[in-house]
């Protein structure tokens, strides 16, 4: 099988977003990384008592949202009906289809309290035959998340398949998935279908993997063995190929993101993202005049 190699190495920018909380984002993530169309990562931040903030009703339209929350606590309510507390290792998968509003806010336990809050949000773009489906929502608790430990790598799978666990969560395209967190001196041997465009997020500490092709965008001398450095707040592009080999240092955390490129035409505006402008004016005439929702 042929080893990913890193293909190009892209660095965070750190923005606010909703009520004016701080991410950590991918800068170019949109236009480089189908499906994904933007990788946040929420915190950590460290909240007083009455500080934290989330992100107020808000509509979307044509993509997947995906909220996975490390620490902290925080409650999901949309114009479908459904509600949820999201505690650490929590899942929340929000299929938005042809439409949907919600708003996803710090817990009152949590705002009350403070503390740490740490988590991802993922957004998945939608072939155009899936943008105006019904919308849907599944949320996975952490005890139904499966994990999987072997020789000093842990692994949740969100999506997809690691180290022999497989999730059960209904995604309309093939999606993987993964948090990964590695001893020093460990290894990870992970399959990719080479279908599908890869990537690597760190979050904590360093991991190496195999590279061929660039360093930070500069050749390498021609050889075979050279290992590329990914390092937190890095996130990694990956080659073509059937796997990716994995080795850390130090202890590190990072996510396994694939999926296949939907080639077909981007139109984004906000929180809309269809095939053409005029699909994305008519999100907004949708919203306007009350149509968003019940059609």
């Amino acid at each position: 099988m042929d080893v990913r190699c890193v293909s190009e190495i892209v660095k965070t920018q750190t923005v606010r977003e909703g009520g004016g909380f701080k991410v950590r984002r991918p800068s170019r993530i949109n236009s480089i990384t189908s499906p994904f169309l933007l990788l946040d990562e929420m915190g950590p931040t460290n909240y007083g008592p009455g500080e934290a903030v989330g992100a107020p009703w808000h509509p979307h339209r044509g993509f997947e949202t995906v909220t996975y929350l490390l620490d902290g606590r925080m409650r999901h309510e949309d114009s479908s009906g459904n509600r949820g507390d999201l505690n650490p290792g929590d899942v929340q998968w929000m299929t938005a289809g042809r439409g949907i509003i919600h708003s996803e806010e710090p817990h009152e336990e949590f705002k009350k309290s403070g503390g740490i809050s740490h988590g991802f949000q993922i957004w998945v773009n939608l072939p155009a035959k899936y943008k105006m489906m019904k919308p849907r929502y599944q949320e996975i608790p952490s005890s139904e998340s499966p994990t999987v430990s072997k020789n000093g790598v842990w692994a949740r799978v969100i999506a997809g398949e690691c180290m022999g666990k497989s999730s059960k969560i209904d995604t309309m395209i093939p999606i993987t998935l993964i948090h990964i967190k590695m001893a020093k001196d460990s290894e990870l041997l992970q399959a990719i279908d080479s279908s599908l465009n890869a990537m690597l997020y760190v979050f904590k500490g360093k991991i190496k993997v195999e590279n061929k092709l660039a360093v930070r965008s500069k050749p390498l001398p021609s050889g075979l063995g050279v290992k590329q450095q990914i390092e937190d707040g890095e996130l990694a592009i990956m080659s073509e190929g059937e796997k990716i080999s994995i080795t850390s240092e130090e202890d590190s955390e990072f996510l396994i993101l694939a999926g296949p490129e939907i080639d077909e035409p981007v139109a984004r505006y906000g929180p809309f993202v269809m095939n053409t402008v005029e699909e994305i004016n008519l999100a907004f005439s949708d919203y306007q005049n009350g149509t968003f929702v019940n059609p």
